[in-house]
């Protein structure tokens, strides 16, 4: 059996990548068993590196981590190569022996088959790639938030940070336009930019939300109304994100967002829930809103500041 004998007592498998260098990863909490892709080669260097479930954050070893495809294709390989090489000892031991004489009885022997056939799969196509800004693993998850697979560290800062970058580039484009055009294209700037915010602000609660009063309540906790939120989150979590704001800064930050509330809701005209909430002037009831691109990009500069406390207050907290 020298075919067999040379595979030796353990078989390597070389799980390929997909088209973008990318290989597939499977959560194995029965719980989530999560789907996602990272790029090998990038990210942390090191010996027993944990892996992270980018989706439900739990941690274990790499080995842990292979999909169930990717287990089959690999005993499928196993087996092609065992199955190949018992075949190929097998027809060493082939024969005939031609019958003799007038009665002469003949016998032979002969090896027919395939080696078991290896069972192929394709990696899974994924919403976001995300490229970690604190190790640099490129890896690939469904929707947009998730934990680094590598690092542990959750990336809803550099989401943020990478979306108030193209509010920033909607606003140059905006500058380079006729007047009506760039209304518009400021007016949408300001919606992507409280979008953003908001959307980091759920997720970045519902992260933390364990360090809670009510954890519940805490992932529910919604931004496109800045004050309310402030004050759940204090109530919450027991924290003032907006502490580092000095007041007037706090008052640009909460025009700003009256005013998209306006432009969503109300077609830009000043109401009295306005007024109340800005402390402007009555004589601009029933006006049009007024909005530049210097107060939009003067809004997405504070909000990187408020963004980045309330990720620090509430990763601190114990």
């Amino acid at each position: 059996m020298n075919h067999l004998r040379r595979l030796g007592n353990q078989i390597s498998v070389l799980m390929p990548s997909d088209s973008d260098g990318l290989i597939g990863r499977e959560c194995p909490e029965p719980k989530c068993e999560s789907y996602f892709k990272i790029q090998l080669g990038t990210g942390l260097k090191g010996e027993n590196l944990p892996c992270h479930c980018p989706y439900c954050g739990h941690t274990e070893a790499p080995n842990h981590f292979f999909t169930k495809a990717q287990i089959e294709y690999a005993k499928s390989v196993v087996l092609n190569q065992l199955t190949g090489a018992l075949l190929k000892d097998m027809k060493a031991l082939e024969f005939n022996h031609q019958p003799r004489g007038g009665f002469g009885i003949g016998i032979s022997m002969k090896v027919t088959g395939q080696p078991t056939p290896i069972r192929h799969y394709r990696e899974k196509k994924l919403e976001t790639e995300v490229v970690c800004d604190q190790c640099t693993l490129r890896y690939m998850i469904y929707g947009v938030f998730g934990f680094c697979p590598d690092c542990g560290i959750h990336n809803s800062r550099q989401i943020l940070a990478k979306n108030l970058e193209l509010v920033e580039k909607l606003l140059g484009v905006a500058e380079t336009q006729e007047p009506a055009l760039a209304s518009a294209l400021i007016e949408n700037a300001i919606e992507d930019c409280v979008s953003a915010f908001d959307g980091f602000g759920r997720e970045t609660c519902r992260v933390f939300a364990s360090k809670a009063a009510n954890p519940e309540s805490a992932a529910e906790i919604r931004f496109q109304n800045i004050v309310a939120a402030r004050d759940r989150v204090r109530m919450q979590f027991g924290v003032d994100f907006a502490a580092v704001a000095d007041p007037s800064d706090w008052a640009h930050v909460l025009r700003a967002f009256q005013k998209r509330h306006l432009l969503a809701h109300k077609m830009g005209v000043v109401d009295e829930d306005y007024l109340s909430a800005t402390g402007d002037s009555p004589a601009l009831l029933g006006r049009k809103i007024s909005l530049s691109a210097p107060e939009v990009r003067e809004l997405v500069s504070r909000l990187q500041v408020l963004g980045a406390e309330l990720f620090r207050s509430l990763e601190a907290k114990p």
